[in-house]
């Protein structure tokens, strides 16, 4: 399988100030666990792009795989705010047919470059 893209939803980058605080939080206790809980939900969400496929999986202990054939993409929306943008991350939508998008992802490190692969294979 060649891929082309292949990320986890990035963690300080995404949300920077959130990662702060929980470290701030971490002699109380209560940090560590927001940090685990947050890390185990990055790592258990994978975006990629391979064999004209893009492929959304996320679950740690059930998995949820959606699947979509290059072909059948309409639109990709990426959402960056100044900060995601400073940061090189950004929310990804993937539509194919109707209103809603059938891949979202949140976090992701460098959203543009995902569009850019998505347009260049259509």
């Amino acid at each position: 399988m060649s891929l082309s893209y292949s990320e986890h939803p990035a963690m300080f980058r995404a949300r920077p100030f959130a990662f702060i605080l929980s470290v701030i939080l971490v002699p109380v206790g209560i940090g560590i666990i927001i940090l685990l809980t947050w890390y185990l939900k990055c790592k258990a969400t994978k975006l990629e792009i391979g064999n004209g496929e893009i492929t959304l999986e996320q679950g740690l202990l059930s998995k949820d795989r959606t699947e979509l054939d290059m072909s059948t993409v309409r639109t990709v929306k990426v959402y960056q705010s100044f900060m995601n943008r400073l940061f090189g991350v950004g929310d990804v939508s993937v539509f194919t047919a109707g209103d809603a998008p059938e891949i979202f992802a949140k976090g992701m490190p460098r959203p543009q470059e995902f569009r850019d692969i998505i347009k260049g294979e259509q």
